[in-house]
């Protein structure tokens, strides 16, 4: 037996690197960037069972017209630098 899903439940999660709060309740679901108010994804069940929801994600994306948050690039190390150092003034 399933329990009914009457309040919101959110769970965070990583991805890339990045973390992301998801929510759930009874009308769907969204993934919003940790520390952010704003949903970057967001779907409706209705949506989902419709076969509407890559319509439905595009269509946000269109009207928010921010790109999808990207993944964090892996660090390169810094170049070796030369250990020769310029010798300092004697102090007075």
């Amino acid at each position: 037996m399933s329990t009914v899903l009457h309040k919101e439940l959110k769970r965070q999660v990583t991805v890339d690197g990045a973390d992301y709060t998801v929510a759930i309740d009874s009308d769907g679901f969204r993934l919003t960037g940790k520390g952010k108010r704003r949903a970057a994804v967001e779907l409706r069940w209705r949506d989902l069972l419709s076969g509407d929801a890559a319509m439905a994600v595009a269509l946000n994306a269109s009207l928010t017209g921010k790109p999808p948050p990207a993944t964090k690039p892996e660090t390169e190390p810094a170049p070796a630098r030369s250990s020769k150092r310029v010798p300092r003034k004697p102090q007075r």
